[in-house]
């Protein structure tokens, strides 16, 4: 369905081929744990690293009578090794395997997502460069406000993006846990040294306490993390498609040759990019609150959170990989139209200035109501009669009064607002 933008890694992360060998791998180091304890003789440890192996066929045949995910593997593992698998499985339990396993699984999906932030924030870097003193302007409930810059607006979001880079990189340590410490989680069976030694060689953390699982509150923080970064995405897209609308068209979406927009009107060129982003996010949404319902389990562990997570964690993940993929290469080929900008711009007759001249007059001594009402009662005329405010301001007495025409004209000036966007610049990229 989406495999133009998805990575092929992030999908081999999530193969049962790639599950499995964690499995075993975690299996084999607690084997070896427990040969440093003098649990298992040395010679059985090196015998069952040589024969171990598994058959992810055989394993889907067993499973089939077992009803066992986990059983049905250390069963085909166990015919690979012999009578040294009984040494196999020694103390542990399904999800000591299982949620170390997920936690190496989200850990190695956790990087890649982080690459790909990386690179949109590059996408966003230069394009805030390239675009910093395009002027257009800012709006607020849809209306025409002040003057901005297009290179500020791709600030925002390099800024946003940044802060959500940031929040992977701890939701990757929040996911990167894993616990071996048997049926309730009181190493009644197995040390607390095993899951150290187990966890220390797959680069994860060992649960300062367990149940029979890992808790859910860790695997919350990331998905909700996605959901946040979801979230972002859809905003900028949403952002993007307004300023593609035919009234507007300051942005659009690259349109390649021999594309079609629709069915019935050859003329469309839709933003189908940010569209697609924009239901997507929904979903990455949904899959957050999943994980937070995943939170309260009965007692020590129940099932109800397992079907969930194997659905969420890897749909999840590629939609994510696919999400920051597609929004970097849409922003990437984004066609942007300065000129369209100057004349949206243009098209209030300048009563984007009206808070400079409102802020002049109390300067020069009204009161803020005196002053708001000598300029809202000229701009109700742009609104009403679609005059325009340089000229009516210039005749207003009051104006007249106070200000000179070339004061007048300086407080009209587009190039007072781009004054401090190098301020801007530096506090977020470090440079202008």
């Amino acid at each position: 369905m989406i495999p133009r933008y998805t990575r092929p890694e992030m999908g081999k992360i999530w193969t049962d081929q790639r599950k499995l060998e964690t499995w075993l791998q975690i299996e084999l180091l607690v084997c070896e744990a427990l040969s440093q304890l003098g649990e298992i003789p040395a010679e059985a440890v090196r015998e069952i690293k040589e024969k171990a192996s598994f058959d992810a066929r055989r394993i889907d045949e067993i499973e089939k009578v077992t009803k066992h995910d986990v059983l049905a593997f250390l069963t085909n593992v166990g015919e690979s090794i012999g009578p040294l698998s009984r040494y196999l499985h020694y103390g542990l339990t399904s999800s000591d395997i299982l949620d170390t396993s997920l936690a190496m699984l989200l850990k190695e999906a956790s990087a890649l997502i982080l690459q790909d932030m990386h690179k949109l924030l590059e996408v966003l870097r230069k394009k805030a460069f390239q675009y910093k003193e395009t002027l257009m302007i800012g709006r607020s409930h849809g209306i025409h406000a002040e003057p901005i810059t297009f290179g500020l607006k791709m600030t925002l979001w390099y800024d946003e993006m940044k802060r959500n880079f940031v929040r992977m990189e701890r939701a990757k340590e929040a996911a990167s846990v894993g616990k071996i410490s048997g049926a309730v989680g009181t190493f009644a069976h197995i040390p607390p040294s095993v899951e150290e030694f187990v966890c220390g060689r797959l680069g994860l953390k060992p649960a300062p306490i367990s149940t029979q699982i890992v808790q859910r509150d860790h695997h919350a923080e990331f998905f909700t993390t996605l959901a946040v970064i979801a979230s972002s995405i859809e905003k900028f897209s949403v952002e993007l498609r307004h300023l593609q609308r035919t009234e507007v068209l300051e942005a659009e979406e690259f349109f390649s040759k021999g594309q079609k927009g629709s069915s019935a009107m050859p003329h469309k060129r839709n933003p189908i990019s940010s569209e697609n982003l924009s239901g997507l996010a929904r979903l990455v949404r949904s899959y957050s609150l999943a994980a937070l319902e995943n939170v309260p389990l009965w007692h020590e562990r129940d099932i109800s959170h397992s079907s969930v997570e194997r659905v969420i964690a890897p749909d999840g993940t590629i939609l994510i990989d696919y999400m920051l993929n597609r929004f970097s290469s849409l922003i990437e080929n984004l066609i942007v139209y300065p000129e369209n900008m100057k004349a949206n711009l243009e098209k209030m007759g300048g009563l984007i200035f009206s808070e400079s001249i409102l802020l002049a007059l109390t300067r020069k001594g009204l009161s803020r109501e005196e002053a708001y009402g000598v300029v809202q009662r000229n701009a109700m005329r742009v609104w009403e009669k679609g005059e325009d405010f340089k000229t009516l301001l210039s005749r207003d007495e009051t104006i007249k009064r106070l200000m000179t025409e070339k004061e007048l004209d300086t407080l009209l000036d587009v190039r007072a607002h781009l004054r401090h966007v190098d301020d801007i610049f530096q506090r977020v990229f470090g440079e202008t």
